[in-house]
């Protein structure tokens, strides 16, 4: 079997409701996504998307086409060790998102050749996976306990917060949310990178007295020196790796240095469902638990819970929140079921309902 043909076909995303993750604006009114479809000699196809509320496609796409599209032409899909370590080391010219995509794309050929979910091709059997909720920056406590309330409400079995950022107020968010859903749901908080050394042991110290499940990237990736002094002074589990941007190379030294209680990753910022294994299997060697990132569209989300169902040491999987701003280009997307998990879909590969008549409708261009 070879690849045969390999088109990106970009399409409009509108109406994407504005939230903030890091302090400023993510999210745009507009953003574009790609079709990557990956053809074969023998008739089997393997989709993914490209691109996400903050990143269209258009920024990417070409870059995937021109370097990328290269390397597949006239290879065996089932090659994927060769073909990921060779999409890497074009990484100075194509993404890792571009890269990633690539890779869902032909597990997803890999799946349809076996007759097989990509779970299980993975040796899963159990496609369900307990969920949480993670919010985007709200205007204060208030906001953030109704959030976290109908989170709980919904069946979700954790909820992870986005703070505004300013320590002092972060607490206080952090301390209402659990006064409101009690002492025995889950909880995290995520600083997306935004405190000073003293700062985060400040806030750390709070939330490890609150009872969080996770303290994740309170600091810059840059400062493995000071995770390295937070992890010593607290006792809640530190959640790292999430950036650089990289494959697997990145995470030796966090392991080294003992920076972080778990290893992260996702496809778009590490390079796909392959480097994802890799890295989960390296954290099961340091007995950690790897857990997995948002996928910032809808196919990758799908990838990610196949990858999280496959996994010993995955133990969650991330909805962010607005959904409108993550979720687009499927006639049914992910949702939390009553028993507070979701489902990978039981179909060969992906198993997803691409929305092909929503993709036709809205075409700018096909990349080829």
């Amino acid at each position: 079997m070879k690849i045969d043909d390999v088109t990106l076909t970009i399409f409009g995303w509108e109406d994407i409701p504005t939230a903030r993750y890091h302090g400023t604006t993510s999210t745009l009114p507009t953003s574009d996504l790609g079709l990557l479809t990956v053809r074969t000699d023998q008739g089997l196809v393997g989709h993914a998307f490209l691109g996400s509320s903050r990143n269209p496609a258009s920024m990417d796409g070409p870059m995937l086409i021109r370097w990328l599209k290269p390397l597949l032409m006239g290879a065996d899909p089932f090659d994927r060790e060769r073909l990921h370590a060779e999409m890497l080391r074009l990484s100075r010219v194509a993404t890792y998102r571009t890269a990633g995509a690539v890779d869902v794309a032909l597990w997803d050929i890999a799946g349809k050749a076996a007759s097989l979910p990509i779970y299980a091709l993975l040796g899963g059997a159990n496609p369900s996976v307990p969920a949480y909720i993670s919010s985007a920056i709200l205007d204060g406590p208030d906001a953030y306990v109704e959030d976290a309330l109908s989170a709980k409400g919904e069946g979700a079995v954790g909820y992870k917060i986005h703070p505004p950022q300013t320590p002092a107020l972060d607490i206080q968010i952090c301390t209402a949310v659990r006064e409101a859903v009690g002492p025995e749901y889950t909880l995290m908080l995520d600083s997306t990178w935004s405190y000073d050394y003293p700062d985060a042991l400040r806030v750390g110290r709070a939330i490890q007295e609150l009872d969080y499940y996770w303290y994740e990237d309170p600091l810059s990736e840059s400062e493995v020196y000071n995770y390295v002094k937070l992890r010593d002074k607290l006792d809640i589990p530190i959640l790292a790796t999430e950036y650089p941007t990289g494959d697997l190379t990145t995470y030796p030294i966090w392991l080294t240095e003992r920076a972080t209680d778990f290893l992260r990753g996702d496809v778009p910022n590490k390079g796909g469902i392959t480097t994802m294994i890799k890295t989960a299997h390296l954290a099961e060697a340091f007995g950690m638990s790897y857990e997995v990132h948002h996928g910032g569209n809808s196919l990758n989300n799908i990838a990610h819970a196949h990858v999280t169902a496959a996994l010993p040491n995955t133990h969650f999987f991330e909805i962010i929140l607005p959904a409108a701003a993550q979720q687009y280009g499927l006639s049914e997307d992910l949702s939390v079921n009553k028993d507070g998990c979701v489902t990978a879909p039981g179909g060969p590969g992906l198993g997803a309902e691409i929305d092909f008549d929503l993709i036709k409708r809205r075409q700018l261009a096909v990349l080829s």
